[in-house]
């Protein structure tokens, strides 16, 4: 098939393509990466007025650190993630996670701001923006704000986001030194959704375990905070956590679902392995 008809336009600013955004009245769609528009823009599954085309826009794009996070700009390709030896050095976890997103073609143009804003459940960054409590900083012609990761995501491809905002940056706040990588991921084959997907930080002090921030995809209709896992974790000494017990509390967080790929039981039953097992090898990491 071929798309329907659709103005076309190629702002160089920020505050451009936000106008272009407020006179389309919520019938424009923002195109980044395109490596979801396309496919829907062919079948016809989606149908704007006008594609408001972003890759121009300079202000979207680099990775810069500020005194409290590290900013990653909207239009930051994916493949730059994990090439990155600033996010490499600061968030080891959010490089990892993101070298398992699709293949290298679909990274080199994909990005991030485009895969945060989408919300699909069982994509990789979206739960690692809620595991390490970034904040989601949006404009438009009214101004800009910033909306924490986890009060982001209302339900699968749903967001707190009004149609005339554009999402600009992500800002992941420091993790101190002593952190470690919390990640699996279980998908049919390389570069899949996940069936089942878990990614974190914990960081170690003292032999005590200071601060966590964990995230499932793939186990509820949004990506979904480990709450009482992280509870449980907090001021444990790492010689004495149980990680079968914590990994119950995990999954009492969830809401997995049935799908063609997968049941709800399945999803839960390999969950509960999958934490358990990444927790202990979290623990023996070094610092």
């Amino acid at each position: 098939m071929k798309p329907g008809p659709f103005d076309y336009v190629v702002p160089t600013t920020v505050e451009e393509a936000v106008e272009h955004l407020a006179r389309a009245a919520g019938d424009a769609t923002i195109l980044a990466g395109g490596q979801t528009l396309m496919p829907l823009l062919a079948l016809r599954m989606s149908t704007p007025s006008i594609i408001v085309d972003i890759n121009r826009i300079d202000a979207l794009k680099g990775v810069s650190r500020t005194d409290e996070a590290m900013r990653v700009g909207a239009m930051v390709r994916q493949y730059e993630v994990v090439e990155s030896e600033h996010l490499k050095a600061a968030l080891p976890m959010l490089a990892k996670a993101v070298s398992h997103i699709g293949h290298h073609q679909t990274r080199n143009r994909g990005t991030v701001g485009g895969s945060v804003s989408l919300g699909e459940p069982a994509a990789e960054l979206p739960a690692c923006v809620v595991a390490l409590g970034a904040s989601i900083e949006a404009r438009s012609a009214r101004g800009t704000r910033r909306i924490a990761a986890d009060e982001f995501y209302l339900g699968a491809y749903s967001t707190v986001l009004e149609p005339d905002e554009l999402v600009t940056a992500i800002y992941f706040p420091h993790w101190p030194t002593g952190t470690r990588t919390l990640f699996c991921e279980v998908a049919r084959r390389p570069g899949d959704f996940a069936l089942v997907g878990l990614v974190g930080a914990l960081t170690v002090e003292s032999g005590k375990i200071s601060h966590a921030g964990i995230a499932w995809f793939g186990m509820a209709a949004t990506p979904i905070k480990a709450r009482r896992a992280e509870g449980a974790l907090i001021n444990q000494p790492i010689s004495s956590v149980d990680a079968a017990a914590v990994a119950n509390l995990a999954i009492a967080d969830t809401d997995p679902f049935d799908d063609h790929a997968a049941t709800a039981d399945y999803r839960r039953t390999v969950a509960l392995r999958v934490f358990s097992r990444s927790l202990r090898e979290t623990m023996r990491q070094k610092a």
